[in-house]
Order: structure tokens, then C-alpha cells, then sequence
């Protein structure tokens, strides 16, 4: 019922967001609550997202928030109102798409992204907008569709040179599509995207990201690309960047990835002992998060366990991971 009535509001909020302001002087009460208060909402709708391990726990938050966006748009008056309120509802709605994506259900998120990337540009916010659409590519990459996130990203790279170039929006891109050029086995157009991406040290830390909608500051390169070397079959190269990206400070989600990665690193070796250390923990992980995000991680290394089954501790791990959640 929760995720009808989302899809419900998305459709609503998708054709106010597309119908022109009035013109009238008044303004509702719903928006001018939205226009005083929705900002810093928002913040810390993110900020909690971004903390919890369940990501899941953020919703009925997000769900509220959703009714009074509608209802905020709808009383919109003024070209000024209407403009802030559609870069509030790309905000919002990409945090919803983002829930929608731990829970492995792509279409619904990309459905979000949409409708986040139609008002990010009806709201003339160019680095809001480049960034739903490499959401947008995200559920592409993951559905393992690399060529249908290409065009996404190229689309997302040039709207972004169009933003703030104090924003990291351009160097997200860029190491997403990374990710893209991984995933059909273009070492080269990877390591360039990769190079791009690292640019991102280059800004001052302090003012290139908001840590909600764009939240992109260069702490995520080392397991990123460590993920993409793996997947082009370059162990030799993963791996160091693997260990680097382990030792940093990770989140629950992220710690998952690279701990899955590694597990893969392993597969890849035939080492046994590598493959279940970091699965066990990785599993643990995903016994804390109720996340399908992991899940899908822990089932690519789970494509790659056939050849070390006949190992009781393997096949042990392959039923474990079987047995997880895919949606949240």
C-alpha cells in the first residue's frame, strides 16, 4: 500500500510540476510552510538516510513530507514560488528514488528520478538536475544495462558543465560513468573517467558538495575504483585499491561493497580462506541492514562461487546468501 501511494503522489506531483504558475498574488499555507521550513527538512531528511544503517527507516518521514509537497505545489502562485518549489520536489524526490533503489526495485526508482530530473529543470537547477539523471544511470548500472547508462551520463556531464563549477556535480558524473565504461570492458574510457573524476580534489572540500542530493567529495574513488578494476578482470589492480578504500571511515552500506569485493578478489584467486572471511562479514552487514543493495552485491559474488563449491564453507556461504532479502 506504502509504495502505490508513492507512485500515486508521483504521478500528481509530476503534472503540477509540468502545469505553469497562476499568476495570483496569494499563496497557501501548505507552500509557504514548504518555502520556510522545506530547505532545512530536507537537510536533515538526508542526514538521516545517510546515518542509518536500515535506510529504510527514513521512509514514513519521506512519505509525509511527500503529501505536503503535493499539496504545496498545488497552491503555488508566483513564478519565484513555483521555481523553488520544483528544485524542493528534485530534492525530495531523488531521496525517495534512493529508498526505492536500496530496495532493488528500479523501476519505481527510476520513476523518481524522473520526475526529479523534470523538476530540477522546470526549477532551472542544472547541477540538481545532472545529478537525478545520473541517478537515473545508477539504476541502469545495477540492472546491468551499462549501454542504456551511457547516454544518461552523457547527457548528465553536459547539463552539469552547465552548474556551479565550484559543485562536484560534473566529477560524480564522471566516475560513474566510469563505472559504465567498467562494465563493457573499456579499461582505457574507464581510467580517463577515473582521472576526470579525481579532479574532485582539486575543490574546496568545505563548499563542492551538500550532503544530501549531491554528496560526491572524492572519499569514495579508492572503492570505486577498485570495483571497476574488478569487474574489467584486473585483480592485480583492485586490490590496492580495495585495501585503501577498507581502511578508511565507511558507512555500514559501503563497508558491505568493498568487504563483497573482496570476496570476489578471492573467487577470482580460488582463495577460500579470502572469499569466506570478507563474506562473513559482509553478510553480518546485511543481517544489520535489511538492505538489498547488499544483497545484490552478495549475489555477484555468488555467480562466482560455483567453481569452489565442492568446499563445505562455500556452499554454506552460497545458502546463506540465497536465503537474503532482495527487496527492503
Amino acid at each position: 500500500m506504502k509504495r502505490r501511494e508513492v507512485l500515486g503522489l508521483l504521478a500528481v506531483t509530476g503534472a503540477l510540476v509540468a502545469l505553469p504558475d497562476s499568476g495570483e498574488a496569494a499563496r497557501g499555507r501548505a507552500a509557504s510552510t514548504l518555502l520556510e521550513t522545506g530547505g532545512a527538512l530536507h537537510r536533515s531528511l538526508w542526514q538521516v538516510y545517510a546515518l542509518s544503517d536500515s535506510k529504510q527507516v527514513v521512509f514514513p518521514a519521506v512519505r509525509a513530507q511527500l503529501d505536503v509537497m503535493a499539496k504545496g505545489l498545488a497552491e503555488t502562485r508566483t513564478a519565484v514560488d513555483r521555481s523553488r518549489l520544483c528544485r524542493m520536489t528534485a530534492d525530495l524526490y531523488q531521496l525517495v528514488g534512493e529508498l526505492f533503489f536500496d530496495a532493488n526495485r528500479y523501476t519505481d526508482a527510476a520513476q523518481c528520478y524522473t520526475l526529479a530530473a523534470n523538476a530540477a529543470h522546470a526549477g532551472g537547477d542544472h547541477d540538481l538536475w545532472a545529478c537525478a539523471m545520473t541517478r537515473h544511470a545508477y539504476v541502469e548500472l545495477y540492472a546491468r544495462r551499462a549501454h542504456a547508462a551511457q547516454p544518461l551520463l552523457a547527457a548528465a556531464f553536459r547539463i552539469a558543465r552547465r552548474g556551479d563549477d565550484a559543485l562536484s556535480t560534473r566529477h560524480w558524473v564522471a566516475a560513474v560513468l566510469a563505472q559504465a565504461h567498467a562494465a563493457v570492458g573499456d579499461l582505457d574510457a574507464c581510467n580517463r573517467a577515473l582521472d576526470e573524476a579525481e579532479k574532485v580534489q582539486a575543490l574546496d572540500g568545505a563548499h563542492s558538495h551538500n550532503g544530501g542530493w549531491l554528496r560526491f567529495d572524492g572519499s569514495r574513488l579508492a572503492e570505486e575504483r577498485g570495483a571497476c578494476y574488478l569487474q574489467l578482470g584486473r585483480p592485480d589492480l583492485a586490490e590496492e585499491a580495495l585495501a585503501v578504500a577498507l581502511a578508511q571511515p565507511l558507512s555500514l552500506r559501503r563497508r558491505a561493497a568493498v568487504l563483497s569485493d573482496l570476496a570476489v578478489l578471492g573467487a577470482h584467486r580460488r582463495d577460500i580462506d579470502q572469499v569466506v572471511y570478507y563474506a562473513e562479514q559482509a553478510l553480518g552487514l546485511a543481517d544489520r541492514s535489511d538492505s538489498g543493495f547488499i544483497g545484490k552485491k552478495l549475489d555477484v559474488l555468488r555467480g562466482r562461487l560455483a567453481p569452489l563449491m565442492s568446499d563445505d564453507r562455500v556452499s554454506t556461504l552460497d545458502h546463506r546468501i540465497a536465503a537474503l532479502p532482495r527487496t527492503a
